[in-house]
């Protein structure tokens, strides 16, 4: 770390600590599992979950790095109509109409329910990306219309977001930094790639009401290939996308440039999310603590509240909300046990800034390292996705992945908070 950015990283937290912080207030509710479902076919890395207007619940994925080496091959897609008591694979489309990509996918949904999907191709012998793909289904996914949004060596990690208005918004990163593009047709069209960020990793993104977005640039890009440590920061919009405003984020974070330190925090996703009064919220980990920020003022200043605490090292956040004032967090944690996930529900005040957190019982996802020299529990990819449903109930999905036992699929996780 040079000395200016531990300067600027140690102002920025002074900062950040000397605001009043949101207190996390007495649980009066458990969050507690209420089913569970494991879904066998094919191995689904790194899963997104949707739920349609029509109560189908969809979820994404791509295949295992062992045989997942045709970057042309189509994403991966399932759907449900029975609230994840079963699953069938729907049909994304064929490789010749665009849908291709065995690497990192996103999935989101607008609000008259049109289907967004983003796939990565990624070459397994080089290690580098291929392209990244984007489609578009209007109709509960029986159809897709598929582009190429870039075709350049080194594309990684793509997201997908759609505001209240109907504008879908996407980004990615590569060698040249992140870029940016939307769609305000459903996904007929994208507009030309901008570059938002010369440099760094699209770590996440987040739509909110009234044209907000907001991006989490990381040092780590174009998968793992590049690393430059000036590049963690924020960037904020507030007029859908034609400007951005770039604010440090708030906390402590230490990254690893040499990504195989094990003492250091595994980072790669920092999540954002916003909630129905225009605050940014932001979870991240700082080793045994996972910690909430939220700003009301477009990431200018944070208020800061510790979510949980952990005998282990907390690593691969993510973050959604329910588009109002609730939030839900999953992590992984390592400890002498192993790997095990964690869930969290966070309810916002937005009058005190007050977060009022829930956290569930630790769960153990049947996946483990892909290889059979040995056994060891493993996140099998870098976030573990959550989403509110419709009953107010929160959906996880995690991968199976178990070659010692020829397990393959999906786990489909449901919890509710009960009134104790």
């Amino acid at each position: 770390m040079t000395d200016l950015k531990s300067l600027l990283l140690l102002s920025t937290y002074m900062a950040v600590s000397a605001i009043t912080q949101a207190e996390v207030e007495t649980q009066t509710a458990a969050l507690e599992l209420q089913s569970r479902t494991d879904h066998l076919d094919t191995l689904a890395r790194e899963p997104m979950i949707v739920q349609h207007p029509d109560g189908a619940l969809f979820v994404s994925g791509y295949p295992s790095q062992v045989t997942g080496r045709d970057w042309t091959v189509p994403p991966l897609l399932w759907r449900s109509d029975d609230d994840g008591k079963s699953w069938k694979r729907g049909d994304v489309g064929s490789k010749e109409s665009g849908a291709q990509g065995n690497s990192d996918v996103d999935l989101s949904i607008g609000p008259k329910g049109t289907l967004y999907m983003t796939s990565m191709g990624f070459n397994r012998e080089t290690r580098a990306g291929t392209h990244i793909a984007i489609g578009a289904s209007v109709d509960a996914g029986e159809t897709w219309n598929w582009q190429f949004l870039s075709q350049n060596r080194l594309d990684d990690r793509p997201w997908v977001a759609v505001g209240e208005n109907g504008t879908a918004h996407a980004i990615w990163n590569g060698s040249a930094g992140v870029s940016y593009t939307q769609s305000i047709n459903q996904g007929a069209a994208w507009s030309a790639p901008t570059a938002i960020a010369p440099s760094g990793g699209s770590s996440h993104l987040a739509v909110g009401t009234n044209g907000r977005l907001a991006v989490r640039v990381s040092p780590i890009g174009a998968s793992a290939n590049t690393f430059d440590l000036e590049s963690d920061y924020l960037l904020v919009s507030n007029d859908d996308g034609a400007t951005w405003t770039k604010q440090e984020p708030p906390g402590r974070i230490e990254w690893d440039p040499t990504f195989a330190d094990p003492a250091a925090v595994p980072r790669w996703v920092e999540p954002l999310a916003w909630t129905a009064d225009g605050s940014l919220h932001h979870v991240w980990s700082e080793g045994s603590e996972v910690k909430h920020g939220v700003s009301k003022d477009l990431g200018e200043t944070w208020q800061i509240s510790a979510v949980s605490t952990t005998s282990g090292i907390a690593f691969y956040p993510f973050l959604t909300s329910n588009g109002e004032n609730k939030l839900a967090a999953t992590w992984f944690v390592k400890d002498a046990q192993g790997v095990s996930a964690r869930l969290a529900q966070l309810n916002y005040s937005p009058h005190t800034a007050a977060v009022e957190a829930h956290e569930a019982a630790p769960f153990v996802p049947d996946a483990w390292e892909e290889t059979v020299a040995y056994k060891s529990l493993s996140p099998a990819g870098e976030y573990i996705p959550v989403s509110f449903l419709a009953n107010g109930d929160l959906a996880v999905v995690s991968p199976v992945q178990n070659v010692h036992d020829q397990r393959w699929g999906f786990t489909f996780w449901r919890f509710s908070l009960v009134a104790e």
